[in-house]
């Protein structure tokens, strides 16, 4: 039901953009923008959407093929029809990354609907700010490069986001989101450059992706609902993480989420379920993930509900996050670590109704092995390693 909802929105979605009478163009040219790499183009590229926001007709704003230098940008909602953002340039931030300052985040829309992002490159340029953090001086917070914040209606197509500070793309607030055929790049030792994180959303979906980070392929946060994922090609980085969650004692939780023809390739993890080991109100039910190809994957099947950094705030506690309803189906390819499935419920909220079907996962050409602790569940099917539900 939730894939054909998603179908449904996609093709509605998409037969009023090609079928739609001739855009109110705007091209940021016009605007002063300068494809030099070097001006900087922040207003006119604000200027060229407030007036395709303003415009009563469907409206385009075209990014024409150079390069534009822009700086901290909020894309601000709500606007009087569907926008376009048409990329065909390339998008660069400021070399300094201290110039995006604290703000979080680089591109930025905001109470936005009906709006398509189509194509385009877009360059962080954010080594020196990895540099930065990794030698532990003082770093502003690091900015997400494309974000949609309190968004609906929403269609990310084509594009290739490049060295992003933090995350690539972040969906937050938002309903009913196309991402689709995306190319979302950072070094593998590059920090917190997770490639999409949706939290606080529903109607969320991905479809065709490769990503190569050096975190969360995807991350799913809290109150995340109705979620679908498919054709993504994930490594390196640390997997599809549900997760974290747990960290506040209230939380919302996720719920109907699926992953599915997905291939892993050289990822610290595969499908990963994660917590707090601390009290909350969080969970994660009704959880499918299915048709997955695993290729020297660290950790190619985890919950991990004992997750504490450095031991601080959480010790001795049992996490309050209720994970249930949980499948895995048709998982097969190697594992980089001997151990392939491994369950680490919480001792407080054991994970419940857990199920193994059709699982083969070897390790340097031999079974791998599982472990389980504090969980309920049932196995079907060829399971390797060995079930140890």
């Amino acid at each position: 039901m939730v894939r054909l909802m998603h179908s449904g929105f996609v093709l509605l979605f998409l037969t009023a953009y090609v079928l739609r009478p001739l855009d109110a163009a705007y091209n940021v040219i016009s605007f002063g923008a300068r494809a030099d790499g070097r001006s900087d183009s922040t207003r006119s590229f604000l200027r060229a959407w407030a007036s395709a926001c303003k415009s009563v007709q469907p409206a385009t704003v075209y990014v024409p093929p150079g390069t534009f230098l822009i700086k901290a940008a909020v894309f601000r909602g709500p606007c009087k029809s569907q926008v376009t953002v048409r990329v065909v340039g390339t998008l660069v931030a400021p070399s300094d990354y201290r110039a995006l300052g604290n703000s979080g985040y680089w591109i930025l829309f905001f109470n936005v609907s009906r709006v398509s992002l189509l194509g385009g490159t877009f360059d962080a340029k954010a080594a020196a700010y990895w540099a930065c953090r990794k030698s532990g001086k003082s770093c502003p917070v690091g900015a997400r490069s494309i974000t949609f914040n309190s968004a609906s209606n929403i269609l990310v197509s084509g594009l290739k986001s490049m060295n992003s500070q933090i995350s690539h793309l972040v969906i937050n607030s938002c309903s009913n989101v196309m991402v689709q055929n995306v190319n979302l790049v950072a070094p593998d030792q590059s920090p917190n450059t997770d490639g999409i994180h949706v939290q606080s959303s529903s109607g969320v979906t991905i479809t065709g992706a490769n990503i190569k980070t050096g975190d969360d392929c995807v991350s799913i946060g809290e109150g995340t609902t109705n979620m679908w994922m498919e054709r993504i090609a994930c490594g390196p980085g640390h997997g599809i993480s549900i997760g974290s969650l747990g960290k506040n004692a209230k939380e919302d939780g996720v719920q109907n989420v699926t992953v599915t023809n997905t291939v892993f390739t050289g990822s610290d993890n595969g499908v990963r379920i994660k917590s707090w080991a601390k009290p909350s109100t969080g969970f994660v039910r009704n959880v499918v993930f299915r048709n997955i190809v695993m290729n020297n994957v660290a950790n190619p099947i985890i919950i991990d509900q004992n997750y504490c950094p450095d031991n601080k705030g959480c010790s001795n506690q049992g996490s309050g996050v209720k994970i249930s309803q949980v499948t895995y189906k048709n998982i097969k390819g190697t594992s980089a670590t001997q151990v392939a499935v491994e369950f680490d419920c919480s001792s407080s909220n054991p994970c419940r109704q857990i199920r193994l079907q059709d699982i083969n996962l070897t390790y340097k050409n031999k079974p791998a092995t599982s472990s389980c602790k504090n969980i309920g569940g049932a196995s079907s099917g060829t399971v390797v390693p060995q079930s140890c539900l």
